[in-house]
């Protein structure tokens, strides 16, 4: 057993290395490092834990036992993972976060002993507080994290499901949380305890449902957020310094990329994060666009386009991801720089179904960072470029959400691809996108629509140049 003032300098160690981690993971250069100074915190954090309980030899074994069979289901399921599921694990593995921290602040409420808190029905003050809280944000996280993951997978719609006195409910509901705080502090009621419990997962149910597909990104920000600030609290309960660290760095980091997200998106930050306060019905206008005509082709007709273009700006989106076919792209690009044609790829802020989606998969392809650009940085090239291959994009680039502003989506800055002398638009159909609408792109003059695979377009195109 090492001493409380060795086992602080290395939850201290932990911290900053958690801090450079963020740091590193902040760049798609400097990931790998980032993710290793990670590693290499969780693993001091963990050791040093196991090293600082005392009297530890009943249960050594068991706890040993499910951290490897634990470790061992995250091993696997993170190696076999394909890259266009990673949102879907993100908000399975946020909602085991926030579990964990409900299945803490119910051992210490029922056995407080254990955690030097108190007896039960005499629970210290600050302890409860940290307890009760930390078990809320942890139930909230749970049941929203459920939802975004069925949403993800495609088991629950994407679009916004909504019902009338929808937002009092929810408003309702999170003034109960507070008074229900109080009362189970002042009281200690068991009885108190478990109506909380009860009460937060179904307002996590609440906030997420209401949220549409475009918004979906900001979400599993979110989501991260809470899982953070829950570890928080029962790290105040359990006073570990470690828990306390890592919670408050993923909450606020998390919280901060909401907003970045939010602000690149043209949303309201308390609108997302409130339940999509504010969203409105989708315009009737899109009901019959599949019936206007389309001017189709294919790779030959692609290839000769871009043969006589000097500049091809790509606009990957998650079809990309789904036909897996980063490395088609990168083969098509590296022929048409070999052909003196400059090539550039455009990334939404919320291309994908979460936060860098699109710049992880063009990394796994060794597509140079350098090529790649941001919305803000390459929006105003679309004008003076030759041609625009939209690769599985769709919300993202829909003038819609600058015209219509009944849209779901009005006001989400676009990539503005119609400004391109020609746009090739690569889909499997002219179904709509994951926000649930028709995207106006499809129907302009300058549009030729590619339908087929992504990746099987890919390589025809590189075979026909």
């Amino acid at each position: 057993m090492i001493s409380a003032n060795l086992s602080a300098i290395f939850y201290l160690v932990s911290g900053v290395l958690f801090i450079l981690a963020l740091r590193g993971l902040s760049s798609p250069e400097t990931s790998r490092q980032g993710n290793f100074f990670g590693i290499l915190g969780m693993i001091i954090a963990i050791s040093v834990t196991f090293l600082s309980i005392g009297n530890f030899s009943n249960g050594f074994i068991l706890v040993l036992v499910f951290l490897s069979v634990g470790g061992l289901i995250g091993a696997i399921i993170a190696y076999k993972i394909p890259m266009t599921a990673m949102p879907e694990l993100v908000a399975g593995f946020h909602s085991l976060v926030g579990l964990a921290a409900v299945f803490v602040a119910i051992s210490a409420f029922l056995n407080p002993e254990a955690f030097n808190l108190g007896t039960p029905g005499n629970i210290k003050l600050g302890s409860l507080i940290e307890m009760s809280i930390g078990a809320a944000v942890g139930a909230i996280t749970f049941s929203g994290s459920i939802i975004a993951f069925l949403k993800l997978q495609g088991i629950m719609s994407g679009s916004p499901i909504t019902f009338k006195g929808q937002h009092p409910l929810n408003a309702l509901i999170l003034i109960s949380i507070i008074i229900l705080i109080y009362l189970l502090c002042s009281t200690q009621s068991s009885s108190l305890f478990w109506i909380l419990l009860a009460v937060s997962f179904l307002i996590g149910f609440l906030l997420i449902i209401p949220i549409g597909g475009a918004d979906m990104p900001v979400v599993i920000s979110m989501l991260n957020s809470y899982s953070g600030w829950a570890a928080a609290g029962i790290g105040f309960t359990l006073e570990n310094t470690a828990l306390i660290i890592t919670g408050a760095l993923v909450g606020s980091s998390g919280a901060i990329l909401s907003y970045i997200m939010c602000k690149g998106m043209n949303r309201s930050f308390f609108n997302v994060i409130l339940g999509g306060f504010g969203a409105t019905e989708q315009s009737s206008n899109n009901q019959d666009k599949e019936q206007r005509p389309v001017k189709s082709g294919n790779a030959d007709d692609a290839a000769f386009l871009m043969k006589n273009a000097s500049s091809v700006i790509i606009v990957p989106g998650y079809g990309m991801a789904v036909a897996q076919a980063q490395h088609a792209l990168r083969e098509m690009v590296d022929t048409l720089k070999k052909n003196d044609i400059k090539v550039s790829y455009a990334i939404h802020p919320v291309a994908g179904r979460m936060p860098g989606h699109m710049n992880v998969l063009l990394a796994e392809a060794n597509v140079p960072y350098d090529e790649v650009f941001e919305l803000e940085e390459i929006n105003n090239d679309f004008a003076n470029a030759d041609v625009a291959f939209v690769i599985g994009a769709n919300d993202v680039t829909n003038p819609v959400a600058k015209t219509d502003p009944q849209s779901p989506i009005y006001g989400m800055p676009v990539l503005d691809v119609e400004k391109c002398k020609s746009v090739l638009f690569v889909k499997r159909s002219l179904s709509p996108g994951y926000a649930g609408i028709d995207n106006d792109l499809f129907y302009k003059e300058n549009t030729l629509m590619l339908f087929s695979d992504a990746k099987k377009m890919t390589e025809d195109i590189t075979k026909n140049l």
